[in-house]
């Protein structure tokens, strides 16, 4: 073995600091350099992954000299993105251990992970995914007919492209069986809360754009009100829960969204603050790797929460989002550099465990 890791990062991007790197890649490098490790960056972009002589040279220099590599290229700053991944398979190929395997990233990002984890305790059953126009708009007025939905863009973030979605009459709920086009509904998007109020089909004929293109896809899942009690959100490091943060939306009106940009406000606790949906959630994870493709678990990754109430009027825990493709932990700041050394004491587990 020989201990020697590399960190993709892309070149520019607001996820920059003036040094160029993201604020968390050099705590993490310098911890396995504390604990005689060996760590290096290698940046991409969009030129050098459309150049193969340059392409090729990073993928053999990474292939000869390293034990794994860590990815923390955010999606949001290569367009060359299926180039990447298709040297990070060569490289997981080649005996690399990936942090994460780029079809982990692809897996648990993607929003139709939930689709296929309704068969488990984390997703209601009535959790569908559209990937053509024709079967969202047999299906999406059935749905709706039974209760307040949320569709789901598989691209964007911070909210755009999450419709929370409701009769403007709440009386006509479970009288179809099937919602007529000209239904008048009131939809909220989670970017910035603001509603808006359209018929159904116009509507639909609206959310087309999200289906059509490449990794288009709409999921449709149940509105639960109790997010405004918050969205719990853990991070977790490989098998290990972190910190979990409460994100509870701004107040009034259909406000919704648990996103910074839209006002919610974030609090940040200890995992044992959270306890029971921690020991609840660690029990499931056997399930989410084998029905997400049975890859090993992200380094680094997020699962968000939203409180629901059971038969018997007791808090369960909903899932609504896992993310993974290049999760941050610079807030708190405090936290950064603790976070820094349990990461690389995790990276060396797993490269140690991978390569003996």
């Amino acid at each position: 073995m020989k201990k020697n890791i590399v960190f993709f990062e892309a070149i520019g991007g607001s996820d920059k600091g003036p040094d160029g790197h993201r604020k968390d890649t050099m705590p993490m490098v310098n911890e396995l350099k504390n604990k005689g490790w060996n760590a290096e960056v290698i940046f991409f972009s969009d030129e050098i992954l459309k150049d193969e002589k340059q392409r090729e040279a990073i993928f053999e220099r990474v292939k000869k000299d390293f034990d794994g590599y860590v990815s923390r290229v955010n999606p949001g700053n290569i367009k060359e993105e299926k180039l990447y991944f298709d040297v990070l398979r060569r490289l997981c190929a080649a005996g690399l251990v990936g942090m994460p395997h780029p079809d982990a990233m692809i897996g648990y990002g993607a929003k139709d992970a939930l689709t296929k984890l309704a068969s488990t305790d984390l997703v209601p059953d009535d959790t569908y995914a559209y990937y053509d126009v024709a079967k969202f708009k047999e299906t999406f007025p059935k749905s709706l007919a039974k209760g307040e939905r949320v569709l789901k863009q598989n691209r964007g973030s911070t909210g755009e492209g999450i419709w929370r979605v409701r009769l403007q009459d709440p009386s006509l709920y479970n009288k179809h069986t099937s919602l007529p086009l000209d239904t008048k509904i009131i939809c909220t998007e989670a970017k910035d809360n603001h509603s808006e109020n359209r018929e159904l089909g116009e509507f639909m004929d609206f959310c087309e754009q999200y289906i059509i293109g490449d990794n288009g896809m709409l999921v449709d899942m149940t509105f639960l009100p109790r997010i405004k009690e918050g969205e719990i959100r853990i991070l977790m490091l490989y098998k290990t829960p972190v910190y979990v943060v409460h994100k509870k939306p701004a107040e009034g009106g259909d406000a919704f969204s648990a996103t910074l940009f839209s006002g919610a406000k974030y609090r940040y606790d200890e995992p044992k603050d959270w306890q029971k949906l921690i020991d609840w959630f660690l029990v499931q994870l056997p399930d989410i790797r084998s029905k997400l493709g049975n890859y090993d678990l992200p380094l680094i990754w997020t699962a968000d929460f939203i409180l629901d109430t059971d038969a018997q009027g007791k808090d369960k825990y909903i899932l609504g989002e896992i993310n993974c493709s290049c999760v941050g932990f610079t807030s708190p700041e405090e936290f950064m550099a603790k976070i820094a050394i349990m990461v690389a004491d995790n990276i060396i587990d797993i490269v140690s465990e991978k390569k003996a």
